[in-house]
């Protein structure tokens, strides 16, 4: 049965560094939302919970423009098309994903929701995890960016997260040798037992820096996080050393992101450092995707969703990604699936 009423999370104020209890605030609305007819009326399953969305309520925005005041925050997320205007190519019923925002039911135009077809042996989630954006974040960060060879030493920072996590893997795939940067013994285990990295280092340990300067120079570096972690690494670059720069999740809540004091390593080593945005791929998505399938059906990628029950705790979630408190791919629950 169609709810009569719906709630919506709108950006209340901008927060000077971390989120604040009043950067967000719940709307209910009346569910009188009508398809036109070339649009669907979406209800939200899931939603994406993931670092760049920081970005999204700085005042100058970042890759994207910036969410106004008022407006309902935005993130990508897996849905059901409820209803569908004359026009539209989603059937009622149809799966579909698309930039929903944090909402239980969203207006869409037809052309800016895609089609999911979910393998067999998948689930629909894995579109916002290893068949998604942070899936093809690593994948093309490592073949596009970086052009990882065999015998190489990678290094993966914020490898206990959804885009890292699939970076070890695929650097494993790969031939190279994978050293991972997390934030907790239990994040390092996990990656080192279930996910394969040779060597997994604590970054809160006092002892970090000096075991990181033991296992020697990096060949490739996959940063997720910035700041002092980067410029740790380019102390310790190879000659000809490739850094993708993926995100700066310790820099997203500071007002002036820190600078770096090792960058002249890049000029002694011949090194290249790069930043990329994943949308720069997107005609090369569905040739990945099938790529990465085929490791999430054989097991050669594996994961763990971080799951926050129901849309009101979107605000939480996303702080927990600049606490450390999730480890895999963070997502929020908003509903079932609906019977249609």
């Amino acid at each position: 049965m169609t709810p009569a009423n719906y709630k919506q999370i709108v950006l209340n104020s901008r927060p000077e560094g971390e989120i604040e209890p009043t950067t967000f605030r719940t709307e209910t609305l009346p569910l009188d939302l009508k398809p036109g007819a070339d649009e669907v009326l979406v209800q939200v399953t899931w939603m994406s919970v993931d670092p760049g969305m920081r970005s999204f309520i700085r005042e100058k925005g970042g890759y994207m423009a910036p969410v106004k005041i008022g407006e309902v925050m935005r993130s990508n997320g897996l849905g059901v098309v409820v209803q569908a205007g004359s026009q539209s190519t989603h059937p009622v019923g149809q799966l579909v994903a698309g930039s929903f925002g944090w909402t239980e039911f969203a207006l869409m135009k037809a052309a800016e929701v895609q089609t999911i077809t979910v393998p067999k042996g998948a689930e629909p989630l894995d579109f916002l995890y290893t068949l998604g954006l942070s899936g093809l974040s690593a994948y093309f960060g490592l073949k596009k960016i970086c052009d990882l060879k065999p015998g190489e030493k990678l290094v993966v920072s914020g490898a206990a997260g959804s885009v890292g996590s699939i970076a070890c893997q695929l650097g494993k795939q790969a031939g190279a040798t994978v050293y991972a940067i997390a934030g907790s013994q239990d994040k390092c285990d996990w990656l080192e037992t279930e996910l394969g990295a040779d060597k997994a280092f604590n970054y809160k340990s006092p002892t970090f820096v000096e075991e990181f300067k033991k296992m020697g120079y990096v060949d490739v570096y996959f940063d997720n996080v910035g700041g002092d972690i980067l410029d740790l690494v380019l102390s310790q670059l190879n000659k000809g050393a490739r850094i993708a720069l993926c995100g700066a999740i310790s820099q997203y809540n500071a007002s002036t992101p820190k600078g770096l004091q090792n960058y002249l390593y890049l000029i002694f080593q011949r090194a290249k450092i790069e930043g990329f945005l994943i949308f720069d791929y997107a005609a090369e998505f569905p040739a990945a995707r099938e790529e990465l399938t085929k490791g999430l059906l054989d097991g050669s990628i594996k994961g763990k969703f971080h799951i926050v029950e129901g849309l009101e705790q979107a605000p939480s979630a996303l702080s927990l990604l600049f606490s450390g408190g999730n480890t895999g791919k963070l997502v929020v629950k908003v509903s079932d699936e609906p019977k249609l």
